[in-house]
């Protein structure tokens, strides 16, 4: 039974209650970091990472964080997690964390992240806000894979760096969009997901 409302937090955080989608959250990152799939990754990676582990260490300290300084202990967790696997990745991914440049730094001010820490892990026990963090990190993770999987596709005919579309298209007359590659063409698909989106979970604005 716990396994299942588990189960559901998190496929309710991908889908209905989608945190680039439903919530409008975190829109620069999916239009600054998406024109190869590769780095959109490793991006939703580290935000998985940082969102699922600051809403445990967080929710564990909740009831000896002060009232009045609990903004600047949760940027603080934030903020070191972020380091940390900023670290990582320019020891390990260096050409990816050059790519992602000033990006995964920003993670400390990604209001997905200081939202659910506020809203969440200050009220609840450390698993169910692990959880919480888990699934909208995948929320999150899953707009940044496939609007990058559209943008690489369409705007360079490739997919994590290595040519897909065939040189017999390009020789028939075949060209990429160059609007994929640009923030506008991020901007476009991303706006036909939140439709697709509302559209098929029958979501409506209220009034």
């Amino acid at each position: 039974m716990k396994k299942c409302k588990e189960l559901k937090s998190i496929s309710e955080s991908v889908w209905e209650k989608n945190p680039i989608t439903f919530q409008i959250l975190g829109i620069c990152s999916a239009l600054a970091v998406t024109v190869q799939l590769n780095v959109a990754m490793v991006m939703a990676g580290a935000v998985i990472f940082v969102l699922s582990f600051s809403n445990l260490l967080i929710s564990f300290l909740r009831k000896w964080i002060p009232v009045r300084i609990r903004i600047i202990v949760q940027l603080t967790i934030v903020a070191t997690l972020v380091i940390l696997a900023d670290e990582c990745l320019k020891a390990y991914l260096f050409d990816i964390s050059k790519k992602l440049s000033i990006f995964v730094g920003l993670i400390i001010t990604n209001c997905i992240i200081l939202g659910r820490a506020e809203g969440f892990a200050m009220q609840n026990r450390p698993w169910p806000s692990f959880i919480d963090g888990l699934g909208n990190g995948l929320g999150y993770g899953s707009v940044l894979c496939v609007v990058a999987f559209i943008r690489e596709l369409l705007g360079s005919g490739t997919l994590f760096g290595f040519q897909v579309v065939p040189d017999a298209f390009y020789e028939a007359g075949y060209m990429d969009m160059g609007l994929m590659v640009l923030a506008p063409g991020a901007f476009i698909i991303l706006g036909l997901l939140v439709w697709a989106q509302r559209a098929l979970s029958g979501y409506r604005e209220e009034s």
